[in-house]
């Protein structure tokens, strides 16, 4: 993979919340952190990072540019990588890891072509050392792929679980070697109390949770759940060790219903 397998995501996370869930992480042995700026907590994770003195070198760290700093109606040239600057002063590094474009609002008059050259100058200019997408349908990562080229695109984040397995997508991405990051991969704490997970979590002397993840990581995303919980990130770090025989895999295939969590309006683009 291009990524990391394995990280934490502070969506909905800031203040001390942040920071405690930051610096909890890496003490248990997190290496990935995963943000974004319209999380509004770069500078708290920033912070947790400095305090936590795990050496910048040994961790990567992914943020997203916003809507705002490239949409239509405000687009400037000299606004996307000024506000990735922004972050990486927020963050206390000269560099992030991994940078994506967070939502491709095409109901919004985005051009991705536009977009993403921006994105490739900001890898160029070392700001980033990889780029990559998140929230991108089918058509709009074609158009990605035909304006900076595939070996650029390191990875398209986009909600996944065993309740929406968006096939279709996750098919081309593969086949394009695009690494899939899943995110929302427990959909909003649905699927703990799912039977077929809890059947199969019991046979492993597992959790709920730990099963959703490991589901994921077989399907090869790479996975970046949240928690505030000692216990619960230590417990999510354990799914990479369960292997998930092929009928509980296609037991988990058949809990598909196309039930999606996230799709903000206009933001989101037509999903396939």
């Amino acid at each position: 993979m291009n990524i990391p397998r394995f990280g934490l995501g502070t969506f909905r996370l800031k203040e001390q919340a942040v920071i405690d869930s930051v610096k909890t992480a890496l003490d248990v042995g997190y290496r990935v952190i995963d943000t974004a700026q319209i999380y509004d907590n770069e500078a708290a994770i920033g912070q947790a990072i400095a305090e936590s003195g795990v050496s910048r070198q040994d961790l990567f760290l992914t943020t997203k540019i916003w809507v705002d700093n490239f949409a239509q109606d405000n687009f400037a040239q000299d606004k996307f990588i000024p506000s990735l600057k922004e972050s990486l002063q927020k963050l206390r590094t000269d560099h992030v890891d991994l940078t994506l474009i967070h939502w491709p609002a095409p109901d919004l008059g985005v051009s991705i072509p536009e977009v993403m050259k921006l994105l490739l100058e900001a890898k160029q200019q070392g700001l980033t050392k990889q780029i990559g997408i998140s929230n991108f349908n089918i058509e709009l990562t074609q158009q990605a792929i035909d304006t900076i080229g595939v070996e650029h695109i390191a990875t398209n984040q986009i909600e996944l679980s065993p309740y929406l397995q968006n096939h279709k997508l996750v098919n081309f991405l593969q086949e394009k070697n695009i690494d899939v990051t899943s995110y929302m991969t427990l959909a909003y704490g649905k699927v703990l109390q799912d039977p077929v997970l809890a059947e199969i979590a019991a046979a492993h002397k597992a959790t709920t949770a730990q099963i959703a993840l490991a589901w994921a990581l077989q399907r090869g995303f790479a996975v970046i759940p949240s928690s505030t919980n000692r216990e619960n990130l230590m417990s999510n770090l354990k799914a990479q060790d369960i292997e998930l025989t092929s009928a509980e895999m296609q037991m988990i295939a058949e809990l598909d219903r196309n039930s999606r969590e996230v799709s903000p309006e206009p933001w989101a683009p037509v999903w396939d």
